[in-house]
């Protein structure tokens, strides 16, 4: 009965459409309730009250009505927590799906009254803060699924000050979204061959040098294996050569088929990672898009993954 009533009042205090950004909470946006213990608060003041008047104790009623006057002012004050906050943006970076997103929101203030005890919360995530005429930038984490634009969900501020006996609370919920990439497949292939080479890169020579240590992957040769730092790491570690990385690759859509849709996305996310490790340039191939043309860096990994996040689904593609 009682999670039933909160949903009724969310569902009648909560904004019903996004909205831009900033947002200034203003007073007609701002609930007050009292708490659990602002209930409890008022029950012990109606006793002293009526226990007062019934044995004509002037000092106590004279007590229970002050503390009443206090309980009314609290009200008064948590509303006034709230009133004038402005929440100015809102931004994450990109994270792959199934990681937790940090989302970062950015408060002020229109006066220079100092805020304590804010907490903003979405979801199931929480945090709380102190406001001062600065400002100041919280962090949520939030949980992702899927790839693609992940809407923001409502944002709700609020705050138990300066008493504690009444909650002031108000939702923004922000008209904007933020990027998931496509997570990476685990256990993936070694990258394929450089664009314009024919066939395999050649076998590692004895004066080859060695670039890193990597992880194995289905496909590496037993040769390639480096037994003696397997053995001491308890993996399988897998010798790659300055020659084996050289050449420039294109990661082809196609160089991915007969696998499940989203299996060719998460393939192909991972050998951009790969690609980036391994400081080699490349380029992208996605089927109805223009080719991405070849680069190395934090810019043109944004590129790709943004690219393969926003991919249409099988359906869309037939």
């Amino acid at each position: 009965m009682r999670e039933a009533l909160r949903r009724r009042l969310q569902s009648w205090t909560r904004p019903r459409q996004p909205e831009p950004l900033p947002v200034l909470l203003r007073r007609n946006r701002i609930y007050v309730l009292p708490t659990a213990t602002g209930l409890f608060f008022g029950l012990l003041l109606g006793t002293m009250g009526l226990g007062a008047l019934n044995f004509n104790n002037n000092p106590a009623l004279l007590l229970a009505l002050l503390l009443a006057g206090a309980a009314q002012a609290s009200l008064i004050a948590a509303h006034m927590q709230l009133s004038g906050v402005r929440l100015l943006a809102v931004s994450a970076d990109p994270v792959a799906a199934g990681q937790d997103l940090r989302l970062k929101i950015a408060l002020d203030t229109v006066d220079a009254r100092v805020r304590r005890g804010l907490r903003v919360a979405a979801a199931d995530a929480a945090v709380h803060a102190t406001l001062d005429s600065h400002g100041t930038t919280v962090e949520l984490l939030l949980p992702t699924q899927r790839r693609g634009w992940l809407a923001l969900p409502r944002l709700e501020l609020a705050t138990v000050q300066p008493l504690g006996l009444a909650r002031a609370w108000s939702y923004v919920w922000p008209n904007q979204s933020v990027l998931v990439y496509p997570a990476a497949e685990a256990q993936a292939p070694p990258l394929p061959a450089p664009a314009g080479g024919k066939g395999k890169p050649r076998p590692a020579r004895a004066g080859d040098d060695v670039h890193h240590l990597r992880n194995y992957r289905a496909g590496d040769t037993p040769r390639s294996v480096a037994w003696k730092a397997s053995a001491r790491r308890d993996t399988l570690l897998v010798r790659e050569y300055e020659q084996q990385l050289s050449g420039e690759l294109v990661l082809d859509w196609q160089a991915t088929h007969g696998l499940p849709h989203e299996q060719r996305i998460r393939r192909l996310a991972r050998w951009v990672d790969d690609a980036e490790r391994e400081g080699r340039r490349y380029g992208l191939l996605l089927p109805g898009q223009p080719a991405i043309a070849m680069g190395l860096g934090a810019l043109q990994r944004h590129r790709c993954l943004r690219a393969l996040a926003l991919l249409p689904g099988e359906t869309a593609h037939g």
